[in-house]
């Protein structure tokens, strides 16, 4: 997966898979090479992954708009909170599609917008108003949380970003909201 942080992601699917035969590989891809010095230390405390014995799971750091995989190589590509953040989605879509086989599933979790105006306006105002003070109370940093706030609301909204997913060349594209579509799962296939 790409974006992936401290593993959160990445550590459910080792979870979930670690009984398969043969055993499925993970790459944990991120642009910050200290969370990825977190989630690695995560992951060892876990029992998931050990540095000198499990192949199972690699670690790169990297940025999602240039991956350093060859064409074809993943079956599934998962980004998690994370693609909102890149400068270029179309490329990092398009990255995606590269990497992905045949066939091979794209899925993106991601905060999105909430289609209903009542509840939007309610939403708007909690997280304006309220997020970025809890940022301030918890972690002394309310920039962070202003710019949180911020970065969803210029994120595309679903059916948008379901476009965008189709012109880097993605079919059977969907998205399913959550929680009222504060978040939103988006997936689709690499064309065989």
């Amino acid at each position: 997966g790409c974006c992936c942080g401290t593993g959160d992601v990445a550590f459910r699917i080792a979870e979930r898979t670690k009984n398969c035969n043969p055993p499925v590989k993970i790459t944990v891809l991120d642009i910050n090479g200290s969370m990825l010095e977190v989630g690695k230390q995560r992951a060892i405390e876990r029992n998931l992954w050990s540095p000198s014995r499990d192949e199972r799971m690699s670690w790169v750091e990297a940025s999602a708009e240039e991956l350093p995989f060859d064409e074809n190589s993943f079956d599934s590509y998962t980004i998690s909170f994370g693609i909102r953040n890149c400068t270029n989605i179309p490329k990092v879509l398009e990255e995606a599609n590269r990497v992905l086989k045949p066939g091979g599933r794209f899925m993106c979790l991601e905060f999105s917008q909430v289609p209903n105006p009542l509840l939007r306006a309610i939403y708007d105002q909690y997280s304006f108003r309220v997020i970025p003070e809890i940022g301030k109370i918890v972690s002394n940093d309310r920039e962070s949380y202003q710019y949180l706030v911020e970065s969803i609301r210029k994120f595309p909204d679903q059916l948008k970003f379901e476009r965008m997913i189709r012109e880097a060349g993605f079919q059977n594209v969907r998205h399913e909201n959550l929680t009222h579509g504060t978040v939103a799962i988006h997936s689709g296939f690499k064309s065989c």
